[in-house]
């Protein structure tokens, strides 16, 4: 076992040398932000039956095509663990999870089954900085919030404005990146980013890009 201490106060996390792993298209998690998530399929009900009793620590991760396409999808190389902080069981079987995002990881290899769900060796050095603090922002938040108006405004999504003036750079970031619906493969681009602001101006773009049609539209009618 890999001994690492998480930036919480008085909480030491052990980073596996073996990691069960959900892969899940479209959905991220990073480092220190949590996502609450539904487990229904039998095999990874399985892993997280299993994972609390060992660390309570999984590692989520993208496939790159879906189980339609192929049953046991090649993964994308880089994930990131999360610790299980709450669950509770449901009368049909479900589990209903909250991650905490630590680290994230890039697979080394993958090894054999257990259970059915999937297991991979993690490498973690290249991501120690994420067991650190919060980052600072450097990036444009006025951009930000200006093209995350008109992007919310092109897909009907609702928003609490004086939540997002007061929440904090990487968890705006973090939050952003997780729900806005954008492709998996710009999902991965934004987790795999370097820093905060290589994330931010990356979110920023692709929200500019995905409002592109909005605002074209916009612009014709003056």
């Amino acid at each position: 076992m890999t001994e690492k201490t998480h930036k919480s106060p008085g909480l030491k996390i052990i980073l596996p040398d073996v990691l069960p792993v959900f892969p899940f298209a479209g959905v991220i998690l990073l480092p220190r932000a949590r996502l609450p998530l539904n487990i229904l399929e039998p095999r990874y009900v399985a892993m997280i039956e299993s994972a609390l009793g060992q660390g309570r620590i999984i590692g989520l991760i993208q496939p790159t095509v879906s189980e339609e396409q192929n049953p046991v999808p090649s993964l994308y190389q880089v994930g990131c663990a999360g610790k299980i902080t709450s669950f509770s069981e449901t009368d049909d079987g479900r589990f209903l999870i909250s991650l905490q995002g630590i680290c994230r990881f890039r697979v080394k290899e993958e090894i054999s089954q257990q259970r059915e769900h999937r297991r991979v060796v993690p490498d973690w050095s290249e991501f120690e900085a994420d067991m650190g603090p919060p980052e600072d922002g450097e990036f444009d938040r006025g951009r930000l919030l200006a093209v995350l108006r008109q992007y919310f405004k092109t897909y009907g999504i609702a928003a609490d404005w004086n939540a997002v003036h007061s929440t904090s750079d990487e968890a705006l970031i973090a939050s952003l990146t997780m729900i806005c619906p954008l492709e998996p493969n710009e999902k991965q681009a934004l987790l795999e980013a370097d820093n905060l602001k290589t994330r931010a101006e990356t979110l920023i773009t692709l929200l500019e890009m995905a409002s592109l049609p909005q605002l074209e539209t916009e612009g014709a009618r003056h």
